[in-house]
């Protein structure tokens, strides 16, 4: 039994430094985009590409990756190549769909597991 709980607190220590690292990272890009006056695009491409480094991160240290913030980060970096390429079609209305869907899914889904 001592053994399952000290896993479990490993495991808690490990996904709490991959998300601080996260965290790190994303202040640091934000700082840098803004300093150097990027934009919206840069922003929104770095931070997708962040979240995907932390859901890669968290498969090679054992952790369970989560396929909604897979999602979500490809389409930080959907829309941010969208924005800095300034195409003219109303993106974000899809996004917002498309993220108001994943999380409807994500509910359904979890609901569905627990008997």
């Amino acid at each position: 039994m001592e053994k399952a709980a000290a896993e479990i607190s490993e495991s808690r220590l490990k996904a709490k430094r991959v998300t601080t690292v996260g965290w790190g990272l994303f202040f640091v890009w934000l700082g840098i985009v803004l300093m150097f006056k990027g934009g919206t695009g840069l922003i929104l491409i770095g931070v997708g590409v962040i979240s995907l480094g932390i859901q890669v991160a968290r498969r090679y240290i054992g952790l369970e990756s989560d396929g909604f913030w897979i999602l979500v980060a490809i389409l930080f970096v959907i829309v941010g190549i969208w924005e800095l390429f300034e195409v003219k079609l109303p993106l974000m209305s899809v996004f917002l769909v498309v993220v108001g869907a994943a999380f409807l899914v994500s509910a359904l889904k979890s609901g569905s597991t627990r008997d």
